[in-house]
């Protein structure tokens, strides 16, 4: 069941939060942990009860490091038998086939592949009971000691599945105590429904615009770049969309989540975009990988070292395929020369070519990212860039152009904070009523599309 479908926005999202709303404080909880179980079973019927186990394993994990928090040796090994369990769940499901195909054609022979379904939202939720559990080991965290509310914090259906990744110190006091009220309602309803025009409107738009042009043979160069440049839209507003109902369902039910996206396509450096991009899985890396690697504060190969290992995981972190490690290590190779030695050279550039510096590079790294076939990437690679081979520009671009402009237009100007800083100009008198009207009209229209449409994926389930 995804947010955009008929099913979860008129039957199940409604139910959930009538019956969340009418119950006693003491109970909601247990309300939310019933539907979260139901959500998730609705599309995993089995896996469900991987994640119960993940949710009891670790939960016990810290009352074990808990009661030992006083004898060091003693809680380390918990926290490492912890950390190990949790890496063998999410290589197992997620990794097993990989690992054995990597085998098979580095010793020329053939293990039979395990062929195991991923489990949906197996990265996310597995990264923040991880991080539960060693937040409890540093003392940053008190350890939860209801095994039900751990499990609601852990099975939450608005970020289950494609994240924000949310740690429990975020909504540790708000499991307990939060404000559930008209405004915080009404704030979380307005960003679901941007959330959803988002995805709805733009992201499926632009989604099948890159998807008729990768099946075409034959293309020019500017069509070619046309097709990743949608892609590029795509998975943002694809991504940031489904944060942004996230969030908008968090505040609706009392729970505040910090922010995923902060318009990382206006970055001026790669080091800036991920500041603004996957904003949860940076900061997760960084707090759990890179300083307890060291992070900068060692020597610099040593932190060379640091910088690779933590974007090769970043990158097997989003899938079992080698153009990933290769995304990773690209990014990682990239933010190395902006530390070391592009910086002082790109301080000194105007902005708007710092700006196109850093699109160039992530819609480089978008290419990369969008073919898990290291032979049709290289050749889509070559369609991009070998003027010699290909034709520059052909018939069929100028036909995509034609009509996919207003897409396209949108896509760039809400990629954007225009619509803020305008929002913030408008006459309060006049700009709720505009907005509410602006609102129900992209309601009925999305709506329109969700029924007729039969291309509605959340690209990153599959991570």
């Amino acid at each position: 069941m995804v947010f955009s479908s008929i099913p979860f926005i008129f039957f199940f999202f409604p139910l959930s939060l009538i019956l969340y709303y009418i119950v006693p404080f003491k109970i909601k909880n247990y309300v939310l942990l019933a539907f979260s179980l139901v959500f998730y079973a609705w599309g995993e019927p089995i896996y469900v009860l991987l994640m119960i186990f993940s949710s009891f394993f670790n939960y016990y994990a810290a009352l074990f490091i808990e009661k030992y928090q006083m004898e060091r040796k003693k809680k380390k090994l918990i926290l490492i038998i912890s950390v190990i369990i949790n890496l063998l769940i999410i290589g197992f499901f997620k990794y097993s086939d990989f690992l054995i195909e990597t085998v098979n054609s580095i010793f020329n022979i053939s293990i039979p592949l395990l062929k195991i379904g991923l489990p949906i939202g197996i990265s996310f939720f597995t990264f923040q009971t991880m991080s539960y559990v060693i937040d409890v080991y540093r003392r940053e965290v008190r350890v939860e000691h209801n095994p039900f509310i751990f499990m609601t914090y852990v099975s939450m259906y608005p970020q289950l599945i494609a994240g924000p990744i949310v740690r429990y110190e975020t909504v540790s006091e708000e499991l307990y105590k939060r404000e559930i009220n008209i405004d915080n309602f009404s704030k979380g309803f307005m960003r679901f429904l941007r959330g959803l025009f988002k995805k709805v409107l733009i992201a499926n738009s632009v989604g099948l615009l890159y998807n008729t042009i990768i099946g075409v043979d034959n293309i020019s160069v500017l069509t070619a770049w046309l097709g990743i440049i949608a892609f590029s839209f795509q998975i943002y507003y694809d991504f940031s969309g489904y944060s942004d109902m996230a969030i908008g369902m968090g505040k609706m039910l009392g729970f505040n989540y910090l922010e995923n996206f902060n318009y990382p396509y206006i970055a001026n450096s790669i080091t800036d975009f991920w500041r603004r991009w996957h904003i949860s899985l940076s900061s997760w890396f960084k707090d759990y990988v890179y300083i307890p690697l060291g992070g900068s504060r060692v020597s610099k190969i040593i932190n060379i070292r640091n910088i690779l290992v933590v974007w090769m995981l970043t990158g097997l972190w989003h899938g079992a395929s080698w153009n990933f490690v290769l995304w990773g290590l690209y990014y990682g190779i990239f933010l190395m020369l902006e530390k070391f030695i592009l910086k002082k050279y790109i301080e000194k550039l105007p902005k708007v070519f710092k700006h196109i510096y850093t699109l160039f590079i992530v819609v480089i790294g978008w290419t990369i990212f969008a073919f898990d076939d290291t032979k049709v990437l290289f050749s889509y690679l070559s369609n991009m860039f070998n003027i010699f081979k290909y034709p520059i520009v052909d018939s069929m671009f100028f036909y995509y152009i034609k009509n996919y402009i207003v897409v396209l237009v949108l896509s760039v100007i809400f990629s954007m904070p225009i619509y803020n800083n305008l929002s913030k100009k408008i006459d309060r008198r006049y700009k709720y009523i505009l907005v509410y009207i602006v609102y129900l009209i992209l309601f009925v229209i999305t709506l329109s599309y969700i029924v007729s449409d039969t291309y509605n994926p959340f690209l990153y389930f599959r991570f």
